[in-house]
Formats: structure tokens, C-alpha cells, sequence
């Protein structure tokens, strides 16, 4: 066996291992975020907030899923900092061990029944962990996948790091239904609840041994190898790709808010509460409500991964403009469908998740691909989590404030339909760079901002060489 032939099967096996790194770490990280979205939708209004009185206490509770996303910048910048700094890979760690740490704590909480006004002070202390957490782990998963990946591959790769919202929320969805069904009624607001949190113990110990058995990124491993690692990356982001910030944030926005409509337990928590409940839900079978949103998990992970193989075949711009337009038509029968019954819950969520899909899977490959190896995961982690700020962060507490207004669900959709809007002419503006190299010699050439699809540039680093013999 040639040294170029060991060098490449070694690669492959690395490859498939980082895959794994990603999906897993990211799956659990994802898992923690949508339990407390959903205990947030369904029994945090009673347990931490009840003396604010029905409505607001309802408000409140969401509000504290919101408050998560406006850490997720700051997440983002220590994250990006000193994974363009130190490497991808001891983020990737980090910030997973500081998830499943702040998720079990919230499982161990008093409630306001028992120590007063420190019950929700430290509720949201923890969401304000799990912010800094989600923010920094996106982009060191994203950059190790991307940057293993051969270059005619990535958004098929990028798609794995995407597939662990879906799979994550089929875990926590199926994982709340069976405490749902062990713990029924009053039950499960007593004990039941804090169940799905104390399993994030388990996961996270699994995640931590596969996340420290993979290797650093080849890209940085070049970077920090010729020394030319940053001393300022955030500095340097917003200095010469703010733009590029600006336009991929805007890209992300509309799947940020449509997907915390049933990732936030929005959807769940409406079709679930008591028809006389406070507020008001549609009082339909809380098991088959989570069962219904597990079948829309499925169609939104297979998708996810439709998209990342498509946008390598068609480019990342066309693939993004197809999902606007399905997702856009998922929205606006989206209440219509939920107020049915259980069965419209699932053929809601399912036809969502297929717009959601192909506006998500692709994500992680353009990201990557829209900013220089110097500065790749500031950039990356900065957009995606202003993204969410703008996006996701307060879409369930801006939906249920809409619905209380009006006392229309239609108001919800127009809300919806307007970020779709945003994130079409984010879409436009952000160029398509689908296959540019991205190593730090080509960002050292002087061609990176000239860079074109179809243009060619002759690496003598290793970076991309199992690439190219995959080719």
C-alpha cells in the first residue's frame, strides 16, 4: 500500500468518526435545549411563575426561553475566539459538558413553592448557561465536519451537524411522551418533569468519550502549524465580513422562528393545554401531541439531509430559494391543521418539516464556506447566533402575545411569513461560494474575495488531498 493510499483510508475512517463526534454531541445538545423548551410550554408557568397570575405567567415562561438566545452572541464570540485560537475540537468538548451540567442542574430545582423569587432567578441563570453553551457549539461542530469533508461533499457532510436538531428533537419528543404516559395528570407536575432533564447526565457522558476521541480539524492543524492563528478574530469578522454577518444572520432568521414553532413546544404546548386551561389551549391528548411532533421530526431530518446532498449537486443559493417557497406553504395551513386534532397536529408538523428541512440542511456548508480559514469560527458562530437572536429567540413569546392581541392564529402566520420574506433577500445577498477552498493558503493568496464558482486554485498544502483523491 502507497503512503498516499494509507494517507486517504486513514482520512476516510477520521471522517467518519468526526461525523459521528458531531451528530452525537450535537443530538444531546439539541435534546437539552427542546426539554426546557417544552417543560417551558407545559408546567414552568405553574412551578416557577404562578404568583404573576395566569397570562403573564405564561408569557414569562417563554420569555425565559428567549432570554437563552441573548447569551448565545456572547457564547458565540468566546467560542469563536478561542476555537480560531487554541482549535475546534476543545470547544466541541467544552461546550457540551456545559450543556448537559446546566440541563441536569434545572431537573434538580426547587420550585417557587418552595424557596420563593430564587426559583426563577436561577431558572434562568441555567438558560442563560445553555445559551452560552448552544451559541459556542454550532460553529466548532460545524468547522469539523466542513473541514474534514472532501470539497465536492460538504453540504452532505454539514448536513450530519444539521441532522442533530431533528434527531434531538425526536429524543426529547419521544423521551417526554413516555414520561408523559408513566406520569399522568397531576403527576407530572410533581415529579415527572424533572425526569427528561436527569437523562441528560447519561447522554452527555456518552457524547463527552465519542468528542474527545476524534482529531483537531486539518485546517487548523495548518494554521496553527505556519502560525498564523488570529490575535484577533471577532475584531477582524466584523472589521471585514460584517456584511457577510449581516446577510447570512438574515438567512437563517425565518427557519430560526418557523422551527421553534414546534422545537420551542409552541405547537405542542397550544394543541396540549386544557380548552378552560390558563391560558387556553385546544386540550387534545398530550402523548399523542408529542408522538404527533415526532412524526414531524422525521420528516424535517430526512430532508435536513436531502438538502445538504442536494446543495452540493445545484449549489447552495438555488437549494435555499426551493425551501423558502415549501416553507412558505407549510405556514399557512400550519393552525388550521393543529386545531383538527391530533392527526392535523402530525400532518402540520410534517409538511413543516420538510420546508424546515431544505432550509436548514445546506446551512452548515454555506456558513463554512462564506468566511476565511483565520477567522472561519467567529464567523460562523457569530452569524448563526444572531440568527437565533433575531430568528427564534422570543418567536414563541411573540406568537402567544399575537394570539392573546387578536385571538387569531392567522396574526401567527403573517408573523411567520414575514421573516420568510427577510430571509429570501438574505438569501440573495449572500454569495454563493459552493466548492472554494478552504484552507489558509488560499485565504493567503490573495483570492478569496475574487473567488468564483468554477474557478480553479492548485493547493500544495495537504488540507484538501484526500479530497481531490475522492474526486
Amino acid at each position: 500500500m502507497s503512503h498516499s493510499t494509507a494517507h486517504t483510508a486513514t482520512s476516510a475512517r477520521e471522517r467518519n468518526k468526526v461525523l459521528a463526534a458531531v451528530v452525537v454531541g450535537t443530538t444531546i445538545e439539541w435534546y437539552d435545549f427542546f426539554i426546557y423548551a417544552f417543560m417551558a410550554n407545559l408546567v414552568f408557568a405553574a412551578l416557577f411563575f404562578e404568583p404573576a397570575g395566569p397570562g403573564l405567567a405564561q408569557i414569562l415562561s417563554l420569555v425565559s426561553i428567549g432570554i437563552s438566545f441573548l447569551f448565545r452572541p456572547l457564547g458565540a464570540f468566546l467560542a469563536g475566539h478561542f476555537g480560531d485560537r487554541v482549535g475546534r475540537r476543545p470547544m466541541l468538548v467544552i461546550t457540551l459538558l456545559l450543556m448537559g451540567v446546566s440541563t441536569t442542574l434545572v431537573g434538580a430545582l426547587p420550585t417557587y413553592e418552595a424557596i420563593g423569587v430564587m426559583a426563577p432567578v436561577l431558572l434562568m441563570l441555567l438558560r442563560i448557561l445553555q445559551g452560552l453553551s448552544a451559541g459556542g457549539e454550532w460553529g466548532g461542530a460545524v468547522l469539523m465536519a466542513i473541514e474534514h469533508a472532501p470539497a465536492n461533499r460538504r453540504g452532505l457532510y454539514g448536513s450530519f451537524v444539521q441532522a442533530g436538531v431533528p434527531i434531538g428533537m425526536l429524543l426529547a419528543t419521544g423521551t417526554l411522551a413516555g414520561v408523559r404516559a408513566m406520569f399522568p395528570g397531576d403527576s407530572f407536575l410533581e415529579v415527572g418533569w424533572r425526569i427528561p432533564f436527569f437523562v441528560s447526565i447519561i447522554l452527555v457522558l456518552v457524547g463527552f468519550i465519542v468528542r474527545r476521541s476524534v482529531d483537531e480539524s486539518p485546517v487548523f492543524q495548518e494554521i496553527k502549524e505556519t502560525a498564523q492563528q488570529s490575535s484577533a478574530p471577532i475584531v477582524q469578522v466584523f472589521k471585514k465580513y460584517g456584511a457577510i454577518v449581516a446577510f447570512a444572520a438574515m438567512v437563517f432568521m425565518a427557519n430560526n422562528a418557523t422551527g421553534y414553532m414546534t422545537t420551542g413546544g409552541y405547537v405542542q404546548g397550544l394543541a396540549s393545554r386544557p380548552v378552560d386551561g390558563t391560558p387556553p389551549g385546544f386540550g387534545f391528548d398530550p402523548v399523542g401531541v408529542q408522538l404527533a411532533a415526532f412524526a414531524g421530526s422525521i420528516s424535517w431530518l430526512v430532508f435536513t439531509f436531502i438538502a445538504g446532498w442536494a446543495s452540493d449537486k445545484i449549489g447552495r443559493k438555488p437549494l435555499y430559494l426551493i425551501g423558502w417557497v415549501t416553507l412558505a406553504i407549510g405556514i399557512v395551513p400550519l393552525f388550521m391543521l393543529v386545531e383538527t386534532g391530533v392527526a392535523g397536529v402530525a400532518w402540520a408538523t410534517i409538511i413543516l418539516g420538510v420546508g424546515l428541512g431544505l432550509t436548514y440542511g445546506a446551512q452548515a456548508a454555506w456558513y463554512a464556506e462564506s468566511f476565511p480559514a483565520s477567522v472561519r469560527f467567529s464567523g460562523v458562530s457569530i452569524a448563526y447566533a444572531i440568527g437565533a437572536v433575531i430568528g427564534g429567540a422570543f418567536a414563541p413569546t411573540i406568537a402567544q402575545a399575537l394570539l392573546q392581541a387578536t385571538g387569531s392564529t392567522w396574526a401567527i402566520v403573517g408573523y411567520l411569513l414575514a421573516t420568510v420574506v427577510i430571509s429570501i433577500i438574505g438569501t440573495l445577498l449572500l454569495r454563493d461560494r459552493t466548492g472554494i477552498p478552504l484552507s489558509i493558503e488560499f485565504e493567503n493568496s490573495g483570492k478569496w474575495d475574487d473567488w468564483k464558482k468554477g474557478d480553479e486554485f492548485v493547493e500544495a498544502s495537504p488540507v484538501d488531498q484526500a479530497a481531490r483523491v475522492e474526486r
